[in-house]
């Protein structure tokens, strides 16, 4: 049996819905060609069991042939065994189908999600990720997995037909339309389905982003009495979508029923004019049992068929939004030919006035902390309108792997992973693990765990505190030891003697280094070797934590109004 997922996913066809699925059933053709043909044998042997049940009650009971009825018996056992193991077989390949559809998909949106970077909230809604990687995969795996099934029920059918034309032609005339009519009918319900399924699902993803929101901000909302309004409005949209999902819900219902009901009523025919076509003597006894068996046979093939097209449907919903998630395009777009990469140098954003020289700690103050998070991001090559230097050369010119690799924004926007605590802080096993928590004073963090580094993470690192996640996403930082460190906030959720030891030994671990810190506490800005101070986006004052503080009221202002 393979293992999955895949190391390489491939590369999809996007330009739409249909095609991602016809690429996903071309790339694994293998294991969905081995369903079909085992579904087909499957489904060819359950067919042939009514026909072969039929001739042993004929030759046992009308021609008396012991030895007839014993070959029969035995063909009937044969038809059974293979049955069975094309079933089994046919089982595993689809559950390797769906496995391999739903992987390669999450696959393909994790690595989409790598390649937008920041500007997958720009392009994405977050609840059209979070859906993607929740329900969507499923229906995608579904609808790769159902193909098999649904090409042997077809067959089935078809075998079935043909028996009966074989048989009876007014019978098989009533397989061969009356198939075709049960069709038409559920695909009469399938199209305001998929029109329902696909606006409740675009509603729910809207649902989810906006529930993020809320606990995102549920402290500022409290803050400032909007706690009350935005609840009132998710309730709102809540009911809504609640809405949505009953209607989709009668349509669904209305399908399940048919799906019973309609082959229940086909079954009731085939019985009905059997019966008298047995009275007439036109068919056997054994026939008419034959005939019985197949009506009740066909109700499972029928009813997979329905699921098929049920289960097609959804997938096709659902790969629509894949496929739009892989349209998306960043706005922080690579260059097709990039220049070659400068050597270290001042790091400039003209828009602000902000020029930061290399091996230093330079601190950047701003009156408005956004104004320092639009910089950093200007600076790190993250804002769409960013026209940055480093070493003259900008930045939008360089290719967008060396930019990254050369200069790290960490801010607190950034999650700590679930996994061992050792492969969070040192992903790509660089060591200074050690170095990087003493310097970020998270050492006692890590000791107080029972198993140190080998600590597993909560999901989000939610079993730190505030200020454990922020140092150790400080170390994080510094073990990836980039040559140009820009920190957002670093010791905003850290009390003063924390802080006081970070600023402390800041300095002397990015020697030689280039470090940017965005702060307005004094006990950072004291350590920097230069502060540039920022009003309305551009650097009105620089100089060292001391003179500013003598020189320009505006900047003792900005850091002393804090209560620390």
């Amino acid at each position: 049996m393979r293992t999955l997922p895949d190391a390489d996913p491939g590369v999809p066809d996007e330009r739409s819905a249909t095609r991602y699925l016809t690429w996903l059933l071309r790339t694994t053709w293998v294991p969905v060609t081995a369903a079909i043909l085992l579904a087909v044998v499957w489904m060819v042997s359950q067919a042939l069991v009514p026909a072969v049940v039929g001739r042993a009650i004929d030759a046992g009971l009308i021609d008396r042939d012991g030895r007839a009825l014993l070959a029969w018996s035995l063909v009937l056992a044969g038809v059974g065994l293979v049955q069975a193991a094309a079933g089994i077989g046919r089982h595993r390949f689809a559950v390797v189908n769906y496995l391999s559809a739903a992987f390669r998909t999450i696959q393909l949106a994790v690595r989409q999600a790598n390649r937008l970077g920041s500007a997958l909230p720009r392009r994405v809604e977050a609840g059209e990720v979070v859906a993607i990687g929740t329900s969507d995969i499923g229906h995608v795996g579904s609808a790769v997995d159902i193909t098999a099934r649904g090409v042997g029920s077809l067959v089935g059918v078809v075998t079935v037909t043909v028996v009966l034309l074989r048989t009876s032609v007014p019978l098989g005339l009533v397989v061969l339309l009356g198939v075709p009519v049960l069709m038409a009918v559920v695909s009469v319900l399938i199209r305001p389905l998929h029109r329902r399924q696909a606006a409740y699902r675009e509603q729910q993803g809207t649902l989810t982003a906006r529930a993020g929101d809320l606990v995102g901000g549920l402290r500022v909302l409290r803050g400032v009495g909007g706690e009350a309004v935005l609840s009132a409005r998710y309730r709102a949209e809540s009911q809504t979508l609640r809405t949505a999902g009953v209607r989709t819900a009668r349509v669904e219902s209305l399908l399940e029923a048919a799906q019973v009901l309609l082959p229940g009523a086909f079954l009731v025919l085939v019985t009905w004019l059997g019966a008298r076509f047995a009275l007439s003597g036109r068919i056997t006894v054994g026939q008419l049992v034959s005939f019985y068996a197949y009506a009740a046979f066909l109700v499972g093939p029928l009813r997979q068929l329905t699921e098929t097209i049920d289960k097609v449907t959804r997938g096709h919903v659902s790969a629509r939004r894949v496929v739009q998630m892989l349209q998306a395009r960043t706005d922080l777009s690579d260059v097709d030919r990039p220049v070659p990469a400068p050597p270290p140098g001042d790091l400039a954003d003209p828009t602000s006035g902000v020029r930061i020289r290399p091996g230093r700690v330079t601190a950047l103050a701003a009156a408005d902390p956004v104004d320092a998070v639009t910089i950093a991001d200007r600076l790190g090559r993250y804002h769409p309108d960013g026209a940055a230097t480093l070493a003259g050369v900008p930045l939008r010119d360089l290719d967008l792997a060396t930019v990254r690799k050369r200069i790290l924004v960490a801010d607190n926007d950034a999650r700590l992973f679930s996994g061992p605590l050792r492969a969070d802080l040192d992903p790509h096993g660089r060591g200074g693990v050690a170095a990087a928590l003493h310097t970020a004073d998270a050492t006692d963090i890590v000791e107080a765990l029972p198993d140190g580094l080998d600590a597993e993470v909560a999901e989000r690192g939610r079993s730190f505190s505030g200020g454990q996640q922020q140092r150790l996403r400080l170390a994080r930082a510094l073990v990836a030891d980039p040559e140009v460190l820009i920190l957002v906030e670093p010791t905003s959720a850290v009390d003063a003697h924390t802080e006081a030891r970070i600023a402390e030994r800041l300095g002397p671990a990015r020697h030689g280094r280039t470090t940017v810190v965005c702060s307005t506490s004094p006990l950072v800005l004291a350590r920097a070797d230069t502060v540039l101070y920022v009003e309305s986006g551009t650097v009105v004052a620089e100089g060292n934590h001391r003179t500013l503080l003598r020189t320009e009221p505006r900047y003792a202002r900005t850091v002393l109004r804090e209560d620390r």
